[in-house]
């Protein structure tokens, strides 16, 4: 029996010494789904990151490498409390949470949330986002803006952007004032040739050179200028338009962005990123249902502050856990539905509900 153990222990190790190395040697990257998940997102990197613009921006529908923001739904109900409603946060107090913001969106108080209701909400939370934004900028601006005149120029924020990944500043700031080649790799210069592209794209006309506080809250966050606005849908549409005609078909939209996967493969077989996709593009983006994506269309779509998009959201949460097809929605279907709302699962979310509210 003894021998048994040993050699059915040493199977066990062995098995699972191999389960871990299949593990950590799959290629989960080439899968062409949206890696943006909300713990990505979290607060946690800020700091080293603060003076990039992000890929994803909190309140908008589309992230900047034009994959779909899969918690856009989330962040325009929760606004700055999303980082409350955490996987891991005990299930009671969130419930008390949600409760909560239930009655903050139900303003004529009749228990249910409409359309209507659920729309206002919407707006003033991507409102939120938009402040939280500005906060933050203030601050980033600070830190490229050492001499505080006010204005920031482009040796100024590459001295500091190169600074944060580690760069000597002294030595960077010095090759720059002499003109001197800064021996970047290859990565890092791309980065700062793109950095350069929309550094310039959000220099309000009459053009200077320099960006002031608004001008480079415009570079960090696009959302903030209809001119970035659209500076952002041209790079999206460039990256996915594989005839040039700057405009996007279908096919094209449930494309990848060239590079995204590694294998064509890797690519058909993520059913999930097709469907996802066609559908926003057939119900949502395209408005006249043509069958083509303008750029007009896109920048729409990918504008916060629009009120019909915040409607047509309002909309498509509601009826996603709208159980008694009334329209509305009541506390009860919104607490069965926590994990869509929130990102956080709820246990025995009907228990004493009502007793509660």
């Amino acid at each position: 029996m003894a021998v048994w153990r040993k050699l059915w222990s040493t199977n066990l190790l062995a098995a699972s010494l191999l389960f871990y190395i299949l593990l950590n040697t799959m290629d989960v990257h080439a899968r062409p789904a949206n890696m943006s998940t909300s713990k990505d997102k979290s607060a946690a990197g800020k700091d080293d990151n603060e003076l990039l613009p992000a890929d994803h921006l909190n309140g908008m529908k589309m992230e900047l490498d034009g994959h779909l923001n899969k918690d856009f739904h989330q962040e325009v109900f929760l606004g700055k409390e999303i980082e409350e409603f955490e996987e891991d946060s005990e299930p009671r107090r969130n419930r008390k949470k949600l409760i909560d913001i239930f009655t903050k969106v139900d303003f004529n108080k009749d228990k249910s949330v409409s359309a209507k209701e659920m729309q206002h909400w919407i707006m003033e939370k991507t409102e939120e986002h938009y402040k939280e934004a500005m906060v933050e900028n203030k601050n980033s601006f600070r830190a490229v803006d050492p001499d505080g005149d006010g204005h920031v120029t482009w040796d100024e924020y590459r001295v500091k952007f190169l600074a944060s990944k580690g760069f000597n500043e002294k030595e960077i700031a010095a090759k720059i004032k002499n003109n001197e080649d800064l021996k970047l790799d290859e990565e890092t210069q791309e980065v700062l040739e793109s950095l350069k592209d929309r550094w310039f794209q959000a220099d309000n006309p009459p053009s200077d050179q320099l960006l002031n506080e608004q001008e480079f809250l415009s570079f960090l966050h696009p959302e903030h200028s209809r001119g970035m606005l659209k500076y952002m849908v041209k790079e999206i549409v460039r990256d996915l338009d594989q005839d040039g005609d700057k405009k996007l078909t279908l096919s094209e939209f449930i494309s990848l962005p060239v590079g995204t996967v590694e294998n064509q493969q890797a690519q058909d077989i993520d059913d999930d990123w097709v469907l996802e996709r066609r559908k926003e593009f057939e119900d949502v983006i395209d408005s006249n249902r043509d069958g083509i994506i303008t750029m007009e269309e896109l920048e729409e779509y990918m504008d916060p502050m629009n009120e019909h998009n915040a409607l047509n959201e309002a909309k498509q949460m509601i009826a996603v856990a709208d159980e008694n097809q009334n329209h509305s929605l009541e506390l009860d279907e919104i607490l069965k539905y926590s994990q869509y709302f929130t990102g956080s699962k709820l246990m025995d979310y009907a228990r004493n509900v009502h007793e509660e509210f």
